[in-house]
């Protein structure tokens, strides 16, 4: 068999890498927790139309098939049509989820999730075809509170100053927006089909202000006047409530645009108390899913914000729904693949070794290969991540193979005259497999920037 080329945008992490990404999810996931998320796991397809009834996202379905037909009983399996397809974010999975299991929820249900999902993207950096995201959401049967809008970038702040303190990313300004401020001011200009417009503001910072207002006037058929008022008020951007004097400034007034200035003023006031700085009222931002119908959010890493947001997320009041009963929600993404892949790509954060293993156990001979055993199994029980050696070789080779793994402790003895030897820097001394323990540091890998 040749040599397998790579395939663009399913990124593959070496061990390394890979560790890197296991702490940080447990860094996300212990945070989740201590704010009382709780972890649910959806399935991998959804159907199709569910997953292509909400924005512009049809073209980056993967469609799901059998390649065999057999007559099985699984639409969209048996290769008799397109009905599947793999999710391409966890939130319409969940408001199926929500459906589905409702009378065994306790709301507002708080749960985090964290899955690989796919989308038909042209890969680049941080744009990628099958990737990882961790999210949380709070659901409310019937109503939910307000004041969620608010808890959620807290909690999202509170994650992303931990990756900053523990793996070093680089901090982060949460961007925030409420789609009825931008719809009611666009309603309040005229304006018949506020979402096309949101779908093209979306595109600000790719393409500039200048490239919005042509294809608001050439795409949409708005006035130029129009075209001008809506590119102004996506130039508007605060770390304060003062965003809101310059929107009434533009002399645009609506109903639904008092309710989202009110809105975005609560968001905004209660983050500047809590995290100054943290927090950026930013009005171009708009999320292109269409299911968003009131606070959204944005996230950029300081110095790197050509790489666009990281993590997003809103509040949708109706994406879940049985016909009688509707559940609205509010919730955030975190992009990890997004996040991580482009930093570990140029060597800014590694492990510290490429494998947990802290300790080798030597092997004299295959006859005394099981007291190896014994004493590996010793250290194992007291936490500390322990192999034996593959092959009774001399000593010099054993020492050289656990070099070449990065395992900074060699065992010899296992039981008689044991001894343990610092690989690093050439330190032997006397060991009991039932009481030593190496530093604190050398037990697991950490996290070092490159």
């Amino acid at each position: 068999m040749s040599r397998p080329k790579p395939m663009s945008g399913f990124p593959e992490f070496l061990p390394a890498e890979r560790m890197v990404e296991l702490h940080a999810l447990r860094i996300l996931t212990s945070t989740f927790e201590l704010h009382g998320f709780a972890p649910i796991e959806t399935r991998a397809v959804e159907p199709m139309e569910q997953l292509a009834r909400k924005g512009e996202i049809d073209k980056e379905i993967y469609v799901v098939r059998r390649l065999q037909g057999l007559n099985d009983g699984l639409q969209g399996l048996d290769g008799d049509g397109d009905d599947l397809g793999l999710h391409f974010d966890l939130t319409v999975p969940f408001a199926r989820y929500v459906l589905e299991h409702a009378g065994h929820l306790v709301f507002p249900f708080r749960r985090y999730q964290v899955q690989k999902v796919w989308r038909g993207e042209r890969p680049q950096e941080g744009r990628y075809r099958e990737f990882l995201q961790a999210d949380i959401d709070i659901v409310g049967q019937g109503t939910l509170a307000d004041h969620h809008d608010v808890e959620i970038p807290l909690v999202a702040l509170d994650a992303f100053e931990k990756l900053h303190v523990d793996l070093g990313i680089p901090p982060v300004v949460l961007h925030v927006n409420n789609r009825k401020l931008s719809e009611g001011f666009y309603r309040g200009l005229g304006i018949e089909d506020p979402a096309a417009v949101l779908q093209r503001v979306d595109k600000y910072d790719k393409i500039g202000p200048d490239a919005v207002a042509e294809t608001l006037v050439d795409e949409l058929g708005l006035a130029p006047a129009q075209a001008v008022q809506c590119v102004a008020l996506a130039g508007i951007a605060t770390p304060d409530e003062s965003f809101v004097d310059r929107v009434r400034a533009l002399g645009v007034e609506h109903e639904l645009l008092d309710q989202g200035l009110a809105d975005l003023a609560a968001v905004v006031r209660v983050a500047e108390r809590q995290v100054p700085g943290r927090m950026l009222a930013d009005l171009k931002i708009a999320r292109g899913l269409d299911y968003y119908t009131g606070t959204v959010y944005e996230t950029l890493l300081q110095g790197s914000e050509r790489m666009g947001s990281v993590a997003s997320g809103g509040r949708y009041d109706a994406l879940a729904s049985d016909g009688r009963v509707t559940f609205p929600g509010v919730g955030y993404s975190f992009g990890v693949t997004r996040l991580l892949a482009p930093i570990l790509g140029r060597g800014e954060l590694t492990s510290s070794r490429s494998v947990p293993t802290c300790v080798l156990v030597a092997v004299d001979s295959e006859d005394t290969r099981e007291r190896a055993l014994r004493t590996a199994d010793q250290l194992r029980r007291r936490g500390v991540p322990t192999e034996v050696a593959p092959k009774a070789d001399k000593f010099g080779k054993q020492i050289r193979y656990a070099d070449r793994r990065g395992i900074p402790f060699v065992w010899f003895g296992a039981g008689e005259h044991d001894e343990v030897k610092d690989i690093r820097s050439g330190d032997q001394v006397a060991a009991d497999p039932q009481a030593w323990l190496p530093p604190a540091e050398d037990l697991f890998p950490r996290t070092v920037r490159g």
